[in-house]
């Protein structure tokens, strides 16, 4: 199929209004690196890759109500103000688990169409075009999610900032590891030239090679990722139904001092736990 080159035209450059770009607004300081600011950036980056159409103030306010329906009618069903603390915090969690799988599945088909994207990319650089018109190719011709992620780096490369500029923050925004060797493959060959074709290719290959992969390590360890994932969620579950069936349990519980201490020492093994288990999921799920 003919393609009309005329759709496709020159980017041009407008340093002149470089200068108001809005970058991404954060919750954490880049120069603070206390746990109450790593805890802000951790939800700033899962607000940004997740990409949904809702402020995070607005998360969470979400996240507040929630916790108030669920410990408030837990409080209204027991007359049990312990237990309406747990049903507060679990309530609390929902909204976050909704961004948290919103994220993984965007991740998941930008992945996806990853290689196609890049072996698009090297087809138009074997027709001599530069890489401001090559990137706009691309973005116009793939598929949401990942074409918003080139469109977003094509228009900053129209209000004049160069590649590495423009692309500096997609790995970030996508939260893709792969999109970093991408965008140093760009910056290189626009400050220092190199077959561009070839790398792009190789590139693309890999990327199935390593998705091929994935997919047969998650095959082969399926078993045993639900079962972690099943160790960390019984826990609470069990909790909650003894909570939900007698309303004195965690008063029963908590009366005694080795209650209390067992109770302490349970809830910090699981929170140690919990960390360990999906640090080490996630990075076994990186692409």
């Amino acid at each position: 199929m003919a393609i009309d080159l005329s759709t496709y035209r020159p980017i041009e450059s407008q340093p002149s209004f470089s200068g108001i770009l809005r970058h991404q607004e954060r919750f954490s300081e880049s120069n603070d690196q206390g746990v109450s600011n790593r805890i802000n950036a951790s939800f700033d980056r899962m607000m940004m890759q997740s990409h949904l159409d809702i402020s995070p103030p607005t998360v969470v306010m979400l996240c507040v109500l929630s916790g108030i329906v669920f410990g408030g009618l837990i409080l209204v069903l027991q007359e049990n103000p312990l237990s309406a603390s747990v049903g507060l915090a679990v309530g609390s969690i929902v909204p976050l688990l909704y961004v948290f799988f919103a994220r993984m599945k965007r991740q998941r088909v930008m992945t996806h169409q990853l290689p196609g994207m890049i072996e698009e990319l090297a087809r138009a650089a074997k027709t001599g075009r530069s890489i401001d018109q090559c990137c706009a190719i691309v973005a116009n011709d793939t598929p949401e999610p990942l074409g918003s992620e080139m469109r977003v780096c094509v228009r900053r490369m129209e209000m004049g900032e160069d590649v590495a500029t423009a692309m500096r923050d997609l790995p970030e925004r996508s939260g893709l590891v792969a999109l970093n060797i991408l965008v140093t493959s760009l910056s290189v060959h626009q400050s220092t030239g190199g077959d561009l074709v070839t790398v792009l290719e190789r590139l693309a290959q890999t990327i199935r090679d390593r998705l091929l992969f994935l997919g047969r390590l998650r095959a082969a360890t399926i078993g045993s990722r639900w079962t972690a994932i099943l160790m960390l969620a019984l826990p609470p579950l069990i909790i909650m139904f003894f909570i939900l069936r007698d309303a004195n349990y965690l008063n029963q519980l908590l009366s005694t001092y080795w209650g209390r201490a067992m109770s302490i020492t349970a809830v910090v093994l699981e929170l140690i736990g919990s960390v360990a288990v999906l640090s080490i999921l996630r990075g076994s799920q990186r692409s």
